[in-house]
């Protein structure tokens, strides 16, 4: 097994959780704003998204301060508002951020990989749960012909 890059798994952890704050923010605010007959549905769909982020945030952060110097960051990364609500652009935008998401679970699995069973493991579980996610999208954006 190769040695964990300890500062630089870190910083990526440090992003993810950052990241995943993000998206408690995102998908509260997609939950407030979604409107129409499927409101319902869709609004328990955000919220649960928010709750999943919130989770993953957490645990990333668990991880941090597991790690020999680790410190959980207190910041959030930056959350683009465009100002369009409709279902279409919500879904668009959600599977972009989890798109973004899966990115920085791969970028910390090739840091990681060959040097920590338990992160690597950690990574690849998170990766299978984003693309699910992303999965999960392009279905519901099928019906707006939305190439994703």
């Amino acid at each position: 097994m190769k040695e964990l890059d300890l500062e630089t798994a870190i910083k990526i952890l440090n992003t993810i959780m950052e990241y995943e704050l993000a998206g408690v923010v995102r998908y509260t605010h997609y939950s407030l704003m979604v409107t129409g007959p499927n409101r319902i549905p869709l609004v328990d769909f955000f919220k649960g998204q928010a709750a999943e982020s919130l989770t993953h945030a957490q645990q990333a952060g668990e991880i941090i301060t597991g790690l020999e110097g680790g410190h959980p960051s207190l910041k959030i990364a930056p959350v683009k508002e465009s100002y369009h609500h409709a279902i279409e652009d919500i879904l668009k935008e959600s599977w972009e951020h989890e798109q973004k998401a899966l990115s920085l679970y791969k970028e910390l699995l090739t840091v990681v990989e060959n040097a920590s069973i338990y992160l690597e493991e950690y990574s690849r579980t998170m990766i299978s749960s984003e693309e699910m996610h992303g999965l999960e999208l392009r279905k519901m954006l099928r019906d707006y012909k939305v190439s994703t």
